[in-house]
């Protein structure tokens, strides 16, 4: 058997067929829930389908144990309501996976989101109708809706990676996905298990899966960086302080390359001494988080730079783990940093516990599954339960599992087979009215992803508000700014060691899917300034039309928080890159 998802029983309801919207939005989580809200406080009529029982997205789904955020709480929430930022008061530095769902609760509660909210309704198809300018939308419950705009907030890392190994139906015990879930507790106590995969997702739930199973072997096949990440609750006093101060911290977050504020040291490591660079790397390993990456400012550029973190870091592992063949198997060979950095909790640690075992699969990978386990090169291992900590298709997997259809009977599917294309991440040539939040060719996975989403929505919703304003019928890019713009994004990618290596980023975890490097890696307010010229300089890259020639000046209202100014202080040489080549 498998252990994927709980089923839920769908509620019964009649199927809107007639139902007439400004805009469909698909998905609600942070991004669907703030795109809800923007639609609402311009005016413009909304229905939301989410294929959840509730509001989340990532945080709805992601319920393995141990799961938590890797950007501060205090950073990883909204920035459009002062009043929400002092409401809510987070309970430790790193927020765990209960919490933030609470957090998203408390704001669908908070603004009334769940009345324009339908859940347990997954979008299947979309269509584009040339004559009416219209999507018309359709569900897995019968629903046909008629909206001017649709709005994909599907998510970067929401449809999971579920692996195809011989023999995976024969296994009798119960099969977990990280990504999807059981919302009733699992308990693993007194059992054999078995995890396959070292990302993120694993090195979070390993150590609190060996707190309770008599044994466990975790099969990995590519080591992975991580660094630990000094989790503490956070005191009353530390809270009041920080909100006194939370204005000015988010527009230093805006102003960053990753969306999010933390102390930044410039100067290259190639031009440290041996021994500064030494207390550099034990100052930030002591800190801990994503912000060990900020020791030096060329470690994702200089490749020498970066061997010296790397071999830090190894170190740190071989001082960690006991048996020196297990540490050495948990060294990676790629570059630090390369793929996403974890953020761990005793992670390294658990390997020195009797029980734990770890499986090299780089050479020989599974074989298949029986009934009874696993075999690796003919070596049996016994398990009564298996955890697929296996990932996503990263970026573009969620649009696969709907069929969008643009002008001329054209599908999403089809247009992005080499690899996606779209024009600023925001929308894709073909396809009127489309927008995608987080998008790929936007800074997303590589930015704080609440402040992408935030940024994404409210242009889109000054975008629509301003074809309101004219009388405009369609926006979409026009085909030689997209092309242009995808081959900017690639570029600027190529500054940067994170392309050089097989990762998520690229959908090399997938088979068959093209290299593609899908995030815009120039930084987050460098692209926020691209935006805020297309949009100020009436729409540059797009075509309107419909409007009145009359009505066709640029009366743009751009939302005033994202005139981000660019941190020329921190500002990184893939930033530094974006703004030398031509961004059309």
């Amino acid at each position: 058997m498998t252990a994927d998802t709980p089923i839920r029983a769908q509620p019964e309801r009649p199927p809107e067929t007639e139902a007439v919207v400004d805009a469909v939005v698909v998905g609600a989580g942070f991004a669907g829930m703030y795109m809800l809200h923007r639609l609402r406080g311009l005016g413009f009529s909304a229905r939301v389908f989410e294929a959840g029982s509730g509001v989340g997205g990532t945080w709805y789904w992601n319920r393995y144990p141990g799961a938590r955020c890797d950007v501060e709480s205090m950073q990883y929430s909204f920035s459009f309501s002062e009043e929400l930022d002092q409401q809510w008061n987070w309970s430790e530095k790193y927020a765990p996976q209960p919490e933030i769902l609470s957090y998203a609760n408390h704001v669908a509660d908070r603004f009334d989101l769940r009345r324009d909210i339908v859940f347990d309704t997954r979008v299947t198809a979309a269509a584009f109708d040339d004559e009416a300018k219209r999507w018309r939308i359709e569900t897995d419950r019968g629903d046909r809706v008629s909206a001017k705009f649709c709005i994909m907030a599907v998510g970067c890392l929401s449809a999971p990676n579920r692996p195809d190994f011989a023999g995976i139906q024969d296994f009798r015990g119960p099969i977990y996905h990280t990504g999807e879930w059981p919302h009733q507790d699992v308990d693993f106590s007194g059992l054999r298990v078995g995890v396959i995969g070292t990302g993120s997702s694993a090195i979070q739930s390993i150590p609190i899966i060996a707190q309770q199973a008599a044994a466990l072997t975790v099969f990995q096949r590519t080591a992975t960086w991580s660094v630990p990440a000094r989790n503490e609750s956070l005191t009353p006093e530390f809270l009041r302080a920080a909100k006194a101060e939370y204005p000015a911290l988010r527009a230093k977050a805006r102003g960053r390359p990753t969306g999010f504020y933390f102390p930044f040291n410039m100067k290259p490591a190639l031009e440290a001494a041996p021994e500064e660079r030494e207390q550099q790397y034990e100052e930030a390993w002591a800190r801990g988080g994503l912000p060990f990456l900020g020791a030096f400012g060329d470690l994702l550029f200089e490749k020498a730079a970066n061997d010296t973190i790397a071999d830090f870091a190894r170190r740190k592992i071989r001082q960690l783990v006991k048996d020196p063949a297990t540490a050495a198997l948990l060294c990676p060979d790629n570059v630090f940093g390369c793929k996403r950095l974890c953020v761990d909790t005793t992670y390294f640690e658990t390997y020195n516990l009797p029980h734990v075992k770890l499986v090299d699969v780089s050479t020989t990978p599974i074989e298949r599954f029986t009934a009874d386990g696993i075999e690796v090169d003919g070596v049996a291992y016994p398990l009564d339960a298996v955890v697929c900590a296996t990932g996503f298709a990263a970026m573009t997997g969620s649009f696969d599992k709907i069929r969008i259809t643009g002008r001329r009977g054209q599908t999403l599917a089809e247009k992005w087979r080499a690899g996606p294309r779209a024009y600023l991440g925001i929308a894709s040539a073909g396809f009127p009215n489309l927008f995608t939040i987080t998008g790929p060719g936007s800074p997303s996975v590589l930015a704080s992803m609440i402040q992408a989403i935030e940024q994404h929505v409210d242009w889109m919703a000054d975008c629509m508000a301003h074809m309101r304003d004219i009388g405009a019928t369609t926006i979409e890019p026009i085909q030689g700014d997209e092309d242009a713009w995808v081959e900017h994004v690639t570029d600027v990618s190529t500054v940067s060691l994170r392309s050089t290596c097989s990762s998520w980023y690229v959908g090399t975890n997938i088979p068959g899917r093209p290299r593609v490097f899908m995030p815009y890696i120039g930084g987050f307010p460098v692209y926020v300034q691209k935006c805020n010229e297309v949009m100020s300089g009436g729409f540059e890259g797009f075509v309107i039309e419909g409007a009145p020639a009359s009505n066709t000046e640029p009366k743009v209202r751009l939302t005033e928080r994202w005139r981000v100014p660019i941190d020329i202080d921190v500002i990184s040489p893939a930033a530094v890159a974006a703004r030398r080549v031509p961004m059309v």
